[in-house]
């Protein structure tokens, strides 16, 4: 462990933290679980030979990075990363090496995935591990168009605009990637962007329509559309256990929210659902999370983020109410503590 994070004392813990848990039933899915390499893999399974897509990084310094402007002119490499996230932490010092070597013939950005995160805790990491990097932090479209389901996931993208290289280590496959990216021909014309995805849209009172999730026992679920009042709990699986050390409070509300969702949830007028988002998360660890939680309300994984994305949530745990007709009536966050008042209201509508 690295002494300058004596300084630190909010991150202090995180470098002896256990891993993530394994799925023990690996499939190839886009779900798959697995270790860091295996899923960062996956992930590039349909990313790798096809054009990036375009988007434009702010970093904490106030400054924009246009990564469309840059494809077919310069390579590039984005590491996501996140403050809780004891790899990404181990890697600093290494990317940091990178960038000294590649810095003047590649665009390097370390890119904070944003989830559960706060722009505080990313400048303390930067100055703590002098940073000589850009470092942005997404607001979750760029990740999710770059499958992200791991932290860190080294992205690198060559000088035609088209993704090289996927990747959770920092190894010989990154090294080769990099090089192979310094190394090759600007194109000759402006290359094709990947489409852009949708943006969020759901905010309080509106009419959510075109969504859906599937349960970890293969009950697909329309939101907003039940003709009943419906209760959406975003989380992850690994919340109450993996951030008990590094953030604390964080762990604290999911398992307090958690608590109290299927409490209130057994009187049976709410359809509830518990989301997860697809960083670190599978349905087979679901799976085990609903077995060792002795959870009662159904699981889903939100595979590609797009419902974690359609009602704006970057923090967990979160809840989302919807009434009958499918309106949305309000969103609560971590700090949120009036679930059970929400409820009576949500049913007095």
């Amino acid at each position: 462990m690295s002494n300058r994070l004596a300084t630190l004392p909010a991150l202090a813990l995180l470098l002896c933290c256990a891993v993530l848990p394994l799925s023990t039933n690996a499939r190839q899915r886009a779900d798959e679980g697995g270790d860091g390499a295996s899923r960062a893999a996956q992930a590039g399974r349909g990313l790798v030979g096809r054009p990036a897509p375009a988007a434009v990084l702010r970093t904490v310094d106030g400054s924009s990075i246009d990564l469309g402007a840059l494809y077919g002119k310069r390579p590039v490499y984005l590491k996501f990363w996140a403050t809780w996230c004891s790899i990404c932490l181990e890697q600093m010092p290494q990317s940091s090496r990178l960038y000294r070597k590649y810095g003047e013939r590649i665009t390097v950005v370390a890119v904070n995935a944003g989830f559960s995160e706060t722009d505080a805790a990313v400048r303390t990491v930067r100055d703590v591990y002098r940073l000589p990097m850009p470092v942005a932090i997404d607001d979750g479209s760029l990740g999710r168009r770059l499958n992200l389901r791991v932290t860190p996931q080294h992205v690198v993208i060559g000088a035609d605009g088209r993704i090289l290289h996927v990747g959770h280590k920092h190894d010989e496959q990154l090294i080769a990637a990099l090089e192979r990216a310094a190394s090759g021909h600007i194109a000759a014309a402006a290359p094709s962007l990947a489409p852009r995805g949708a943006s969020p849209s759901q905010g309080e009172g509106s009419d959510v329509r075109g969504l859906a999730v599937t349960t970890i026992d293969g009950r697909r679920a329309a939101l907003g559309q039940a003709g009943r009042p419906q209760a959406l709990v975003f989380f992850s699986p690994w919340c109450e256990s993996y951030l008990r050390d590094s953030r604390p409070r964080t762990a604290q509300a999911c398992a307090r929210v958690r608590q109290e969702s299927e409490r209130l949830a057994r009187s049976g007028d709410i359809d509830w659902f518990a989301i997860s988002g697809p960083v670190w998360s599978s349905t087979g660890e679901l799976a085990e999370y609903a077995r060792t939680r002795k959870t009662r309300i159904p699981l889903a994984l939100d595979s590609t983020g797009e419902v974690f994305a359609a009602f704006g949530i970057r923090d967990i745990p979160a809840v989302v109410l919807l009434d009958a007709a499918g309106r949305l009536v309000r969103v609560l966050g971590p700090d949120d503590r009036d679930l059970e008042q929400a409820l009576r209201d949500l049913r007095a509508r």
